[in-house]
């Protein structure tokens, strides 16, 4: 059995983690988007594949968004 990532496994808890960042920072634009992925791998008692997952991909802003 092959490992898989935490997108392929489809996590409840990374869904619900994932839908309230992007609420979080929709209403909250002025928060650090690293915070709010540390709060969430807190509030939604994420795996370490899962941080590490939310690290890569939404810790930073995209190159060409507005700050």
């Amino acid at each position: 059995m092959s490992a898989q990532s935490p997108v392929q496994t489809k996590s409840a808890k990374l869904k619900k983690a994932l839908t309230w960042m992007g609420e979080t920072l929709r209403e909250h634009p002025e928060k650090q988007r690293q915070a709010v992925v540390r709060e969430a791998a807190f509030r939604f008692d994420l795996t370490p594949a899962e941080c590490e997952f939310l690290n890569q991909h939404f810790a930073s802003p995209d190159p060409g968004a507005h700050p």
